[in-house]
């Protein structure tokens, strides 16, 4: 984890501002509308100010950025790997389901969506949710793939962020688009069609 002291301050404090400063825009994006979640209300919310937050982010879509790979590396060391029972269907099913049910909650549907716009108008903001959202969790999923593959049940042609996307896109394009039931079913149905796809 880096410790910026560019603004003076001692190297723990200044990651207890970074914190803060991540708790504080997860917390105000569950709250409002995204468009009221500002660098203003974050630092009054993080006890921080402005200045220390553009001295890191150059503006609130690299913040939220980081602040959603905060939340991810979180859940990741509370148990985010991807479970290995034997049964790759239902050890990616079971990951889905979870994804399924986070999309579901307003509040990181709204943040998500917003950070998917703000990628798309903004290359930066675009190639810092790849190295710091996407790129980690086809790492997680790495790991599943090599004991698949081990095992024969995924073809060696198919890499990492092949196989991640046979996975996850489904989801986040029904997602993002709305063309039918989100649900645990059909979770179930892509790690199955994903499975045979991969298959040698």
């Amino acid at each position: 984890m880096e410790n910026d002291s560019r603004d003076g301050a001692p190297p723990g404090r200044s990651e207890r501002a970074r914190t803060a400063t991540l708790e504080a825009a997860l917390a105000l994006a569950a709250e409002l509308p995204y468009p009221q979640v500002t660098i203003e209300a974050i630092a009054a919310r993080a006890g921080v100010g402005k200045a220390t937050i553009y001295r890191r982010w150059p503006h609130r879509g690299a913040l939220m950025v980081d602040a959603v790979a905060h939340r991810n590396d979180r859940a990741a060391t509370a148990g985010g790997a991807v479970p290995d029972t034997g049964d790759l269907a239902a050890d990616l099913a079971v990951v889905l389901r979870s994804v399924v049910d986070e999309l579901a909650r307003p509040e990181w549907d709204a943040l998500l969506r917003a950070l998917c716009v703000e990628a798309l108008v903004d290359t930066a903001t675009r190639a810092r949710v790849l190295d710091l959202v996407v790129a980690p969790q086809i790492a997680l999923f790495a790991e599943r793939f090599a004991t698949a593959r081990s095992a024969g049940r995924i073809d060696d042609a198919v890499g990492d962020t092949e196989a991640f996307e046979l996975v996850v896109a489904p989801v986040f394009h029904r997602w993002q688009l709305r063309t039918g039931p989100l649900d645990h079913a059909y979770a179930d149905a892509v790690a199955r069609r994903a499975c045979r796809a991969m298959a040698p």
